[in-house]
């Protein structure tokens, strides 16, 4: 069940809603917990039971780990959460992946097991994993009420993409809340300018990436390329950040306060900025339990490197199991060490119109790694981007894409930049008359056009997938 579908919206989001906001406070977690459950299971039935499994073992370990706070077996206890939780992630997201390999370099005929992944394992692995060393570290204290840590894991509008929440980041909403009306209305405004974003201008370019990455090599020329992996990088954002936005705004309605997850990635001055603004849940998951622990930059310079190696070969196959994946992690990998050798302080001194124009040609070319997954598409792809193919500079069919497309492109180009939001700032904290009467009506009449544009797109289209549902 997705975000944008009207399943969702007219039928399971109504109900749930009128029956979590009808029973008594001391229910609401209940509701939640039976309502995020409804939900995993209307896509996956039998893979909730894993979840529940991930659940109860991590709740046991938690516990165990604080009774025996201070004594060698509460390490144990670490150890174990921490390899079943691997071993389970794992199993489901490599197995396949792993056999697949075996048959080609050994030549061998292993059969695959076609297991299908369960539905954000990955975030929620990584949720529950995290509780279990806060409390070992002492971060956290072991939640002894298992509704309310099943809650914390199964919680329906970031169970499936995030953001990844740590455990103390929602503890004291676990265990008291209100939800006013100005939550209820900012977070409704959230929500939609969320849906807007993945409907209106993800779904349309992911259109636009579909008709140019179905291209053979010798169709696609210089401009066709680079208005493609344009295309994917906008829909990219616009699909992760349109859900992230969606269920930081169902957090806020139910209560609760997510941490953001995008900061206008786009607009950064360097790979390492990227990823400050970019899946900064994730970025911040791997610092903390990754980087950190292995020794950060605090053991020298060549250990700081081996570290970012390491985690940025995690990152890679944490988005899934495939060679792709992997080289586009070490991609990233090779970027952020150059600066922190030397281009970082380069980069320093540049003018930032250099550093933003080198940023988005290191990600750009990243988002053709990520997309294409095929055995030589990504070499082939990337000779067209560069004009290595024999084609040109630029073809009738790409000026044509081009000029079909160009209005929305300029739109999405907007929209990920903070004019938007420095524009309602504005407007907000003026004093004249007419930018306050301005900021008020905009700020009823945007979301209204915005969520009736949206529903007619979602009632018309058949085109609507999540991207980050298949990590």
């Amino acid at each position: 069940m997705v975000f944008s579908s009207v399943l969702f919206l007219f039928r399971f989001l109504p109900i749930f809603m009128i029956c979590y906001f009808l029973v008594p406070r001391n229910m609401k977690n209940l509701v939640l917990f039976l309502g995020s459950l409804v939900f995993y299971a209307w896509g996956e039935p039998v893979y909730i039971f894993l979840m529940l499994f991930s659940t109860i073992s991590d709740f046991v370990w938690g516990r165990l780990i604080e009774d025996y706070r201070g004594k060698d077996c509460s390490r144990i206890f670490l150890l174990c959460s921490v390899v079943i939780n691997l071993f389970i992630l794992g199993f489901f997201k490599y197995a396949d992946f792993l056999l697949q390999t075996v048959n080609t370099v050994f030549g061998t005929s292993i059969p695959l097991l076609g297991l299908p992944l369960p539905i954000g394992i990955s975030f929620y692995t990584f949720q529950t994993m995290s509780y279990v060393i806060d409390v070992y570290r002492g971060d956290a204290k072991a939640q002894r009420n298992i509704l309310q840590f099943g809650v914390y894991v199964t919680m329906f509008p970031q169970l499936i993409a995030g953001p990844i929440l740590k455990y103390h980041q929602i503890e004291k909403y676990l265990q008291e809340r209100r939800s006013d009306l100005d939550a209820i209305s900012y977070g409704a405004k959230r929500f939609v300018t969320g849906l807007a974003k993945k409907v209106l201008l993800a779904n349309n370019l992911g259109l636009l990436w579909t008709q140019i990455s179905s291209l053979k090599n010798d169709q696609m020329s210089v401009l066709m390329a680079w208005i493609g992996i344009v295309a994917y990088a906008f829909q990219i954002y616009f699909d992760f950040s349109g859900y992230s936005d969606m269920a930081i705004g169902l957090g806020a309605i139910l209560g609760f306060h997510f941490p953001e997850n995008f900061n206008y990635p786009y607009i950064a001055t360097s790979v390492t900025d990227f990823w400050h603004r970019w899946h900064i849940s994730l970025s911040t998951w791997f610092k903390e339990y990754v980087y950190i622990p292995l020794g950060g930059n605090r053991k020298g310079l060549a250990r700081q490197i081996l570290n970012i190696l390491i985690v940025w070969t995690l990152t890679g196959i944490w988005h899934g199991a495939g060679w792709n994946f992997l080289f586009w992690g070490l991609w990233f990998a090779l970027f952020l060490i150059l600066e922190k050798l030397f281009l970082g302080e380069l980069l320093k001194n540049a003018p930032v119109v250099f550093g933003r124009v080198y940023t988005l040609t290191v990600v750009l070319i990243s988002w053709v790694f990520f997309a294409l997954e095929k055995p030589g598409e990504i070499p082939a792809y990337l000779q067209a981007m560069f004009g290595l193919n024999g084609v040109g500079l630029m073809n009738t069919q790409a000026m044509f894409l081009g000029n079909e497309y160009l209005v929305l492109l300029i739109i999405a180009l907007v929209a990920c930049l903070p004019v938007g939001s420095l524009l309602v700032h504005r407007l907000k904290s003026s004093k004249t008359g007419p930018a306050m009467a301005l900021y008020r009506v905009g700020e009823k009449v945007i979301p209204a056009a915005l969520l009736i544009l949206s529903v007619a797109y979602i009632v018309d289209a058949s085109y609507n997938p999540f991207l980050y549902f298949r990590f």
